[in-house]
């Protein structure tokens, strides 16, 4: 009989079967095994399965390629994440087409609590490079995990930086584990691996990096981040397809202006302008705009001795000690003083902390 692990990898690759019908078979039963032993007439029944996937689901015989695909992983010390493990990315199970099965090689930790992808164009220029390394550079003493693809350009710049940092980073790949690309990234791969990052894929063993995955790939990079962070791109490209899929998905974006001239920030400019993502122009802005700065508590200021207080200043705390909070005016007229020396005199107070100012030009004791 297969087992469960081979039961999940069948589900993925069952005809019919997509991540969303996967979802809801899975929320019903609660685990694959299950699913592949319940009765046509049951299956059939469920909203959004009916005849057709259920008699697929029935039919469904290439356990042998399941088991295969159990002992590559066993072999190889790949972890499946299925949609129910407590280590699965719980950021992407709420995305409504969630991947069914996940696998991982590496340490990071997937639920990070601070998760960016950096991504751009595989040509970057000099420009994008300083970019990204006074990005990862603002995010490092933050905690922050790194993911990208892995590709070309700005995503090598990143893994590269994050390692450079010290932050974990993982490759989210279009292809099967059974190989890396591009082929030139192997040993930054490796490195990514070894210093507590990792590699991540939907694909199983055997899948090649085919043009149409790249897309379904980037799905998992914009349900994975708690904000996407896009340095260059031409208007049509990955990137944008990230993007966009970060914006449905209901996920942070923002992206680094470029002169309009060049080509290579042609879509950051466009995500910027049609408001699909806030400019920001370093580290420093992603991080306020993430409310990922910590907290400053502003310090007490102690208050000065009443022995220290000028003749004018005691004059206006003693009226703000017995009657507050009073308008500037009344001030005025009840202290007898110049504007000039009423001015001066709030001004002490108000930097010693003795007394705050209110909207509406009223004062009060601090």
């Amino acid at each position: 009989m297969p087992t469960e692990l081979e039961y999940r990898i069948a589900l993925t690759l069952t005809p019919q079967i997509g991540c969303v019908a996967a979802k809801n078979l899975v929320q019903h039963f609660g685990n694959a095994t299950d699913i592949y032993k319940a009765k046509r007439s049951i299956l059939s029944k469920m909203e959004g399965i009916g005849t057709v996937r259920a008699d697929s689901i029935r039919s469904f015989q290439d356990f042998d390629a399941c088991a295969r695909e159990a002992a590559f992983l066993e072999k190889h010390h790949i972890q499946p994440l299925f949609l129910t493990d407590p280590s699965y990315p719980q950021r992407l199970l709420n995305c409504y087409d969630s991947p069914t099965l996940l696998y991982y090689r590496g340490s990071a930790n997937l639920n990070h609590s601070r998760i960016a992808a950096i991504i751009g164009t595989r040509k970057n220029s000099e420009y994008g490079r300083q970019c990204v390394t006074e990005l990862v550079e603002a995010l490092a003493p933050h905690d922050v995990l790194i993911i990208s693809g892995l590709a070309f350009g700005i995503d090598t710049l990143a893994h590269r930086e994050a390692l450079k940092q010290q932050l974990p980073t993982v490759g989210v790949l279009a292809h099967g584990l059974h190989t890396l690309y591009p082929p030139e990234n192997r040993k930054l791969a490796r490195e990514m691996v070894e210093e507590q990052g990792g590699l991540l894929t939907e694909f199983m063993s055997g899948t090649a990096p085919d043009k149409h995955h790249f897309p379904t790939r980037n799905r998992v990079v914009a349900g994975l981040a708690d904000v996407t962070i896009v340095v260059e791109t031409d208007i049509k490209g990955g990137s944008m397809i990230t993007a966009e899929l970060a914006n449905n998905y209901n996920r942070d974006v923002v992206a680094f202006p470029g002169r309009v001239t060049d080509s290579r920030s042609r879509g950051c400019n466009h995500l910027i302008k049609t408001n699909k993502a806030a400019l920001v122009t370093c580290g420093q802005d992603v991080l306020e705009f993430m409310n990922w700065l910590p907290l400053r508590e502003k310090p007490r200021v102690q208050r000065s001795l009443f022995v220290e207080l000028s003749a004018d200043e005691k004059v206006v705390f003693d009226l703000l000690n017995q009657e507050a909070p009073l308008h500037i005016d009344e001030l005025n007229i009840r202290s007898q003083l110049s504007s000039s020396a009423m001015a001066a005199a709030l001004l002490s107070l108000e930097l010693q902390g003795i007394i705050a100012s209110l909207p509406g030009k009223l004062y009060k004791v601090a």
